[in-house]
C-alpha cells in the first residue's frame, strides 16, 4: 500500500490506495441469524415505542 502525504501519517485518508479489499465478509458465519436478531430488535423497539405512545396519549 502506498500513501502520499505527511511522513508522520503514512496511512492518511487523502491519497491512500487500499487496493480491492472487500468491505463486507463474503461468507459470514450465521449471517441469517444475525440479520434476524437485528431486524427483530428493530421491530421490538418499534413495538415498545408504539405501546408507550398509546399509553401516553390522552
Amino acid at each position: 500500500m502506498t500513501c502520499r502525504g505527511h511522513p508522520a501519517r503514512p496511512f492518511a485518508f487523502r491519497g491512500c490506495q487500499t487496493g480491492s479489499m472487500p468491505v463486507l465478509d463474503p461468507n459470514p458465519q450465521n449471517g441469517q441469524r444475525k440479520m434476524l436478531i437485528v431486524f427483530g430488535s428493530f421491530f421490538a423497539i418499534f413495538i415498545v415505542i408504539a405501546v408507550i405512545a398509546t399509553l401516553a396519549s390522552p
